[in-house]
């Protein structure tokens, strides 16, 4: 009887070990199932990524490539408005004036009375050409007969002294410079002889052929003439004749 309980308890053993095993078995089977779908799922969620990456890619260069389109249009745009020129007339600056001495055929001079003046002349000089140039301090002024054959005895105008400042008058185009001199000042008798008025617009960079005769009319009477600076306008250059002769 100890013998058959023996036997009976070793193969009761042995059974529950190998109950034990193959349950150990399909547990495996089970596992690896699972870690395969697992697996699979991670494939294919790599495979999903590593095919939408390239196009995430591909989308940031697209735009990098519009961008770099739109910086070189902007360019393109920013140099022709800066290299266009907006001028379209000269040079109008007093800067360019004073490198460039007015031309005698850029100027068209009047002379005419002052109203309200019986001994008082008006010297215009307009610029008429296209830049702006640049004039003497005052014009060249000599006063004589038209009819004489020496004018060496033509009397010149007292001026301002004490001048300096700016290389030139400069003179911007469609505008006058004027200046007015003052035949006789005192009013007093003086010479009857002279009828001529000489004016050489710039007695500093212009010849002596440049110089223009106008007629002063009958009845002039001439005693030490002041003559004054280019201004802009008949007034401010009536007040600069008046400091004529003066240091």
């Amino acid at each position: 009887m100890s013998t058959l309980r023996h036997r009976t308890t070793v193969l009761a053993a042995a059974t529950t070990a190998v109950l034990a095993l193959a349950l150990t078995a399909c547990g495996g089977d089970d596992t690896g199932t699972k870690s395969a779908g697992s697996a699979s799922d991670a494939a294919l969620a790599a495979a999903s990524t590593g095919a939408s990456q390239p196009a995430a890619d591909a989308t940031t260069t697209n735009t990098g490539a519009t961008k770099a389109n739109t910086s070189k249009t902007g360019t393109s745009n920013g140099s022709a408005k800066t290299g266009g020129s907006t001028r379209t007339g000269g040079d109008t600056s007093d800067s360019y004036a004073y490198k460039h001495p007015c031309k005698s055929g850029d100027l068209s001079v009047r002379v005419y009375p002052r109203e309200g003046s019986a001994t008082q002349q008006v010297i215009e000089v307009n610029n008429v050409g296209a830049n702006s140039c640049g004039l003497s301090y005052f014009p060249r002024v000599s006063l004589g007969a038209a009819k004489a054959s020496d004018h060496s005895s033509d009397i010149q105008p007292a001026v301002p002294g004490g001048l300096g400042g700016a290389p030139a008058y400069p003179v911007k185009p469609k505008t006058a410079a004027i200046a007015v001199i003052d035949l006789n000042p005192s009013g007093a008798n003086g010479l009857t002889w002279i009828d001529e008025m000489n004016v050489l617009t710039d007695g500093d960079h212009m010849p002596n052929a440049d110089t223009q005769n106008f007629e002063l009319g009958p009845d002039v009477k001439v005693r030490d003439p002041k003559l004054g600076l280019y201004r802009s306008t008949v007034a401010e250059a009536v007040s600069s004749m008046k400091q004529a002769g003066t240091s």
